[in-house]
């Protein structure tokens, strides 16, 4: 009889225990970032868990037209923190992004940047030419239509028919006369010119937080040959979602606007987006 009471007493408390890990099961909200956010959205991920121990912010970083595709895909995602209106307006055209919920969080400029390691020719923009090897990210980032949205303006290259996505590597290559190593996000862009992989590039200011010793900043270039940067954010349609989730997901996306969140923000040398 003992042994069976202490049978008893033992599912007891395994159910007991089962019922209290899934009432502590923690409240997941998915984030797709591009690919410059990532070390902001890392201290705001951990400051936000911090004062919300039930919620688990799972963010996903890499090219905005990567992480474009896969909500298109159907992969879960709560919140789009895009490095372009483009992949974000395409996404409001599809239905899968929330029109009324989209808002610009972000500005951000572009940089050509050269190699402390491997020395380099080029002064800026204009001189891209002088460079051995530059890195550059390709027509689906942000960060390369940016790219050939200035060189279309300053000059250096025409704008075919099919506009800036169809101005390829092979293009560049041939346009600037200097070989182009093409990234897939720009987070690689910089660290190929860091490394000294790559004598020269672009990419955002943002991304050099960190790097100051392996770069040097040769140009910020205009606003008026890029257009503005801005980094848009907005809530995804996710019919799969909970109601504890969507909550959390909203809550989320309202602190990416807070003021503590853009004091985060503007120690990787981001600004708010108009500024």
């Amino acid at each position: 009889m003992k042994k069976l009471i202490s049978i008893a007493v033992a599912l007891g408390m395994l159910a007991l225990t089962g019922c209290a890990a899934q009432e502590e099961k923690s409240t997941e909200v998915y984030v797709f970032a591009a690919a410059s956010l990532s070390r902001p959205m890392e201290d705001l991920e951990a400051s936000y868990e911090q004062s919300h121990p039930g919620v688990d912010i799972i963010v996903s970083t890499d090219s905005s037209g990567v992480l474009m595709t896969q909500i298109e895909e159907g992969a879960t995602c709560d919140i789009f923190f895009s490095a372009g209106a483009k992949q974000m307006n395409q996404l409001v055209e599809e239905g899968l992004v929330d029109e009324p919920s989209v808002v610009n969080i972000l500005g951000n400029s572009l940089l050509v940047i050269g190699s402390v390691s491997m020395g380099t020719a080029v002064e800026g923009l204009d001189t891209l030419g002088n460079g051995q090897i530059i890195a550059i990210c390709d027509a689906t980032v942000p960060a390369g239509r940016y790219t050939r949205q200035a060189l279309v303006n300053n000059g250096s290259i025409e704008l075919p028919e099919g506009g800036l996505e169809a101005i390829t590597t092979a293009d560049l290559m041939e346009a600037l006369g200097v070989e182009v190593s093409e990234q897939s996000n720009v987070s690689k862009a910089l660290t190929a010119v860091a490394e000294g992989s790559c004598d020269a590039g672009t990419c955002y200011y943002s991304d050099t937080y960190g790097y100051e010793d392996d770069i040097v900043i040769l140009e910020t270039v205009p606003s008026e040959l890029t257009g503005n940067i801005i980094y848009p954010a907005g809530r995804v349609t996710n019919a799969n979602a909970s109601q504890e989730s969507a909550q959390a997901a909203d809550d989320f996306f309202t602190y990416l606007q807070s003021d503590e969140a853009m004091e985060v923000f503007s120690v990787y040398y981001f600004e708010p987006a108009g500024n």
